[in-house]
């Protein structure tokens, strides 16, 4: 199997003191081509696995992508989550929440999108967001932050007891590859239908919104449910990296084929 190895994914565990200390283009002494391979090699393997897992029904398996916009949330569900069983995954994506959501407590929303025993859960985005997003968009205030950090916590822990495992990766991505990755959008048309008028203020707002994630990252850093900060500004290494680490909770799971009575026997079926 072609993933990376634990020690290199456990340089990508957050460190709380500096969430964003490393370089978001370091490359850890690997090349594209090597990624792609390992990558098309480790692909057949998460397959089988995500496919015992649903065969179970037992654990479940939530991926949560958080990162600034054009870090690769996306792109990483377009060229990981494609190893999977279209069948046994569920991916949702979260905006700014609409007037109905905003009704709700703001985890609502994300508890109601949990995968069932047996599943692959994808976060595009996360109910971190209510820490960041939601206080610069007005939708809660700076004295509600403390509660809701509070009930995040909770929340997580309700995870695991419900054999739901949290994987929560952010997208590092440095403000000049930002820059670029939205020039790109802007230039070609089967990018350009992916931008929004918040793109540019949040391009505007890169060194405000890092400063509250590092914050919010460091605060809520815990060995049971752990942030990864990924470096991003390689597609091809945020690519492998976010694989291995579902290879490696895959393995931690020890899955094997369900060994069930069947349902009529052979002697039934070779019955007219």
């Amino acid at each position: 199997m072609a993933r990376l190895p634990d020690s290199l994914l456990d340089a990508c565990r957050c460190d709380p003191a500096a969430p964003f200390g490393q370089d978001p283009a370091r490359n850890f002494g690997l090349d594209k081509q090597t990624a792609q391979l390992a990558l098309a090699e480790l692909r057949p393997w998460l397959n089988q696995q995500q496919r015992m897992l649903w065969a179970n029904r037992r654990n479940a398996i939530l991926l949560i992508l958080q990162g600034t916009d054009c870090s690769g949330k996306d792109g990483v569900i377009r060229r990981v989550i494609n190893s999977f069983d279209p069948q046994g995954v569920r991916i949702h994506g979260f905006h700014k929440p609409d007037a109905c959501e905003q009704r709700h407590h703001f985890l609502w929303r994300y508890q109601r999108c949990l995968p069932a025993p047996g599943l692959l859960g994808v976060f595009n985005r996360s109910y971190y967001e209510g820490l960041i997003s939601d206080p610069l968009d007005g939708l809660c205030n700076t004295r509600e932050l403390p509660a809701r950090r509070e009930a995040i916590q909770v929340f997580e822990a309700q995870l695991l007891a419900q054999q739901i495992t949290p994987l929560k990766c952010f997208l590092h991505l440095s403000k000049d590859e930002q820059k670029t990755r939205l020039q790109e959008r802007l230039q070609r048309p089967h990018k350009r239908w992916k931008l929004h008028s918040s793109d540019l203020q949040s391009y505007r707002e890169f060194d405000l919104r890092q400063q509250r994630w590092a914050e919010q990252l460091s605060a809520s850093q815990n060995d049971a449910a752990p942030w990864y900060v990924i470096p991003a500004d390689h597609r091809w290494l945020r690519d492998w990296l976010v694989a291995s680490l579902l290879a490696r909770e895959l393995e931690r799971l020890q899955l094997e084929w369900p060994d069930s009575p069947p349902p009529f026997s052979l002697e039934e079926l070779q019955r007219p």
